[in-house]
């Protein structure tokens, strides 16, 4: 459960309402439809692990395996104090129709660890991370379900995962399997481009509404909820378009700039100093007038349910692109559509990091490594497709976006399904 103000929103609840929207917008088949409206498979493991001081801690973890209809179960790991399960099937899920509309062969899983990993240090980090992959075994695999970064998890966390999934394989194996998990450094096997790899695919879709709305990115204003790793590089390369950020927020607070932020400065200011405060020529401002902000485009690129039937009455902008996943619940939604803000949902907008993640696990399989000009320009044509897909779909269903996306995924889906038939 994710919590907005005092109210404690399921994330999981708007999945399946979204979901619903969908299936009753196109007569889905009801069969199918029992199928994808359950996870597979969900994996909780309660594991030790031994702190720098020799005291032991348990920890909780979990890995929830939507559906592998398309190809291996695929999705991020998180570490974050308000991880469990009901966050992780909705995230699952979405992996499931995100990969389905851009067209690569995989299904849907996420997992995480409930943990505030500031807490901990590196040496005790490494320990709870290996000690989880060890505890999830053999429910990961390179043909199976392959793990990537998520929220407070990144290129050295997917490294140790490898390092640690790899001891437990046969040695004659082991090369076989660098690909259990994508997002490793470059060093590790990883590809070229997965660290920028979302924010390009948002930027790439809102290049893609510009040239349909005939908008000028260049001047144009836009304010980023979160600066991690989505809200950085969506910042640092819309900066190329001549587009100029007005206002960010993150953990430590909004702040605002009316004038412009250069986002490669305020990226290397806040990677040393862990804090927008001190930097030049920023106004610290509330959340409500951050939200307020006056701009084009909003790029939620935090945690769930931001956009509420509350907080969507605030927004002054054309369009908002979904850098993060779930940050709009269905009753944020319809208040968007009477405001007539334009969006870009979520498992379309973000989906350029499973498709680099795709890209990696292919190198690896083939042991073959792409430059970065021919990784940016597949994730282009599979993105854009995906784009071309939900747009044909709002269009001739007469429908917002985010339930054309869905209708995209369930109508591939539910092919698949209808091809093969369900065992015995």
């Amino acid at each position: 459960m994710s919590k907005v103000g005092e109210k404690t929103l399921s994330v999981y609840g708007n999945v399946v309402r979204q979901f619903n929207k969908a299936a009753d917008l196109i007569d889905f088949d009801p069969e199918i439809r029992k199928i994808l409206a359950k996870t597979q498979n969900e994996v909780i493991v309660n594991f030790p692990a031994i702190m720098d001081d020799g005291h032991i801690e348990i920890f909780t973890g979990y890995r929830v395996q939507h559906n592998n209809g398309l190809g291996p179960y695929k999705g991020g790991l998180r570490f974050h104090p308000a991880v469990d399960i009901d966050e992780v099937r909705a995230l699952a899920t979405w992996m499931t129709w995100k990969s389905a509309i851009v067209n690569i062969p995989f299904g849907g899983a996420k997992g995480g660890i409930q943990v505030d990993p500031s807490k901990y240090s590196q040496s005790e980090l490494q320990r709870i991370t290996r000690r989880f992959t060890f505890a999830l075994g053999c429910n990961i695999g390179p043909e199976f379900d392959i793990p990537a970064p998520d929220v407070n998890t990144n290129s050295q966390i997917m490294a140790w995962i490898l390092d640690t999934y790899l001891s437990t394989q046969p040695p004659h194996t082991r090369q076989a399997n660098v690909h259990v998990v994508t997002g490793k450094p470059v060093e590790s096997g990883g590809s070229l481009g997965r660290d920028k790899a979302t924010g390009q695919g948002v930027v790439f879709t809102l290049a893609e509404w510009a040239k349909d709305r005939k908008f000028d990115l260049k001047g144009a204003t836009y304010f980023v909820q979160g600066f991690g790793n989505v809200g950085s590089w969506t910042s640092i390369l819309l900066k190329p378009y001549g587009a100029k950020l007005v206002a960010v927020e993150d953990i430590c607070g909004a702040y605002e700039n009316p004038h412009g932020i250069d986002p490669d400065e305020l990226n290397a200011y806040f990677k040393q100093n862990r804090t927008f405060d001190g930097f030049r020529n920023l106004k610290k401002i509330d959340h409500k007038q951050f939200l307020g902000t006056k701009a084009d485009i909003f790029v939620p690129a935090a945690l769930e349910n931001q956009i509420t039937a509350e907080t969507a009455q605030l927004f002054n902008v054309k369009v908002i692109a979904e850098g993060a996943n779930g940050p709009t619940d269905p009753d944020g939604d319809e208040i968007l559509q009477q405001k007539k803000i334009d969006l870009i949902p979520d498992i379309l907008c973000n989906a350029g990091g499973v498709i680099v993640s795709y890209f990696e696990w292919l190198q690896n399989k083939r042991s073959e490594f792409w430059d970065l000009e021919e990784v940016d320009s597949k994730l282009r044509k599979l993105i854009v497709g995906g784009y071309d897909r939900v747009r044909a779909a709002a269009k001739k269903h007469k429908t917002d976006w985010r339930t054309a996306a869905y209708v995209v995924a369930l109508s591939r889906l539910e092919k698949v399904y209808k091809e093969r038939g369900i065992f015995p």
